[in-house]
């Protein structure tokens, strides 16, 4: 029964090679998804906005209200502190800024958020995420990619290489002035991976976002037509490789990357003119504004990328002077930050749901750990790395609004109720893309690898 030719083999199994191919196809050109192919169950979100704080944000100080904390200031910590800590610690430290009740869902938001309050009906508050690294590179690590002591692929990552890309003349994933520290280019890497699922990263945090843009998007020497023989060339000489030597993973990713580089010349140029936008719209994302310019600009970058079919795009916070990392000057400091990021933010969440666009974009926000509720540092100012207890929040992309989900301890240093690990995050990210984690794997090295690697559950209670 088994004893077929080579020939038999091919004739009898072509329908199948048929199907391969045809899912290839629906892939690359976005339709997967549509067509039920790159799915696992039908999705609510089409895309991701991840706004990562880099360095930290206090829960206590911004989304995690603690009325306990705030009466017991300055008396010792009630219950015993973690075994592994960044640093030693003192006694609690009262929030310096006051929290009020906001939207009709009355969630309470610290004084330092005013624009982005606005909007809580439409947010979900994730009081009791938890991580397992105290220390910034570690604990990004483990946000970025599931893992702190391994080289693993980034989320944005395992979303296109599970998703493929809305847009063929865009990379499908995009991160706007990242940290070069902490991980660095790991953050946003593909590993593993084919590296057409590395993130494409538009200018650094150390940099004016005026700054992130393509380098040598229009080549100067050759026109589109010339170019595309060029490339036909490379691409028949590497078919004519391929029957000598077999594929080349490597190889072919490569020339990929030289095809999109070309594709990009159309339409990249067009999505960074952010001129081209209103004066209103220039006003809501605070771009017309020194101090909110900056992360303004990405915040529109993000948006205009989203609506052209980007499907993974992060944008980070991280003033190289201050960040979020306060062991000190914790008034100043967080301040400062909040600044920065509150307008923009709001404005974001606004202008997408205007467009329609909030309904099936999922925004995360966060940094790569909270902070803890005793104080450090001199002037009781500050405030250590806590990985035990801190909030995310996420808006649109099928989440319920409205409302926050677990909750930290009464004096906000551990994730008590309904705990959500890093791992759970990851898993509700990608159920509500359509993927089901347990089954989005990449066979390498020997074993199945998976961004949630073996462990995460979704939280099926945020889903709206």
């Amino acid at each position: 029964m088994w004893n077929l030719t080579r020939r038999q083999m091919l004739q009898r199994s072509s329908a199948g090679f048929g199907s391969l191919a045809l899912a290839s196809l629906l892939a690359e050109t976005g339709q997967g998804a549509e067509a039920g192919v790159t799915t696992h169950h039908a999705p609510k979100a089409k895309r991701v906005i991840f706004l990562f704080m880099k360095g930290g944000p206090s829960q206590v100080d911004t989304f995690d209200y603690k009325p306990l904390l705030q009466r017991d200031d300055n008396k010792d910590f009630p219950f015993e502190k973690p075994r592994v800590q960044f640093a030693p610690t003192g006694e609690l430290l009262a929030s310096p800024w006051k929290f009020k009740k906001y939207g009709e869902s009355g969630i309470e938001v610290s004084e330092l958020f005013p624009h982005v309050a606005e909007c809580v009906d439409d947010m979900c508050f994730l009081n009791s995420c938890h991580g397992t690294n105290p220390a910034h590179g570690g604990a990004s690590l483990k946000l970025h990619t599931g893992s702190d002591t391994f080289v693993r692929p980034s989320m944005g990552s395992w979303v296109t290489y599970g998703l493929g890309s809305e847009n063929n003349n865009l990379p499908g994933f995009i991160t706007i002035c990242p940290t070069l520290a902490h991980g660095g280019t790991k953050n946003w890497g593909s590993a593993f991976l084919p590296a057409e699922h590395t993130g494409t990263p538009l200018g650094v945090a150390s940099q004016s976002s005026e700054m992130a843009r393509v380098k040598y998007i229009q080549n100067t020497q050759l026109n589109q037509k010339e170019q595309r023989l060029q490339l036909d060339l490379t691409q028949m000489l590497n078919r004519n490789l391929q029957t000598v030597t077999g594929p080349d993973a490597e190889l072919e990713a490569r020339i990929q990357s030289f095809e999109l580089a070309f594709r990009m010349q159309t339409e990249m140029p067009e999505a960074l003119e952010l001129e081209s936008e209103t004066d209103s719209i220039h006003k809501l994302y605070g771009i017309d504004e020194e101090k909110t310019a900056d992360f303004g600009r990405q915040c529109l970058m993000a948006r205009r990328f989203a609506e052209r079919g980007v499907r993974f795009v992060q944008v980070t916070h991280s003033n190289t002077e201050v960040q979020w990392d306060q062991h000190g000057n914790l008034r100043k400091g967080h301040e400062q930050n909040a600044k920065e990021v509150d307008k923009p933010i709001a404005g974001l969440l606004k202008d997408l749901k205007q467009r329609g666009l909030l309904k099936d974009t999922l925004v995360i926000w966060g940094g790569e750990f909270g902070r803890t509720p005793t104080c450090q540092g001199k002037g009781h100012d500050g405030r250590d790395h806590n990985p035990e207890g801190f909030t995310m929040w996420m808006a649109g992309g099928g989440v319920k609004t409205g409302i926050k989900y677990g909750a930290t301890d009464d004096y906000g240093y551990y994730a008590a109720v309904d705990k959500v690990h890093i791992h759970d995050v990851h898993a509700t990210l990608l159920h509500l893309l359509g993927l089901e984690h347990k089954r989005l794997t990449y066979r390498h090295a020997g074993r199945d690898f998976r961004l949630t690697d073996v462990a995460g559950h979704v939280v099926h209670d945020i889903i709206a």
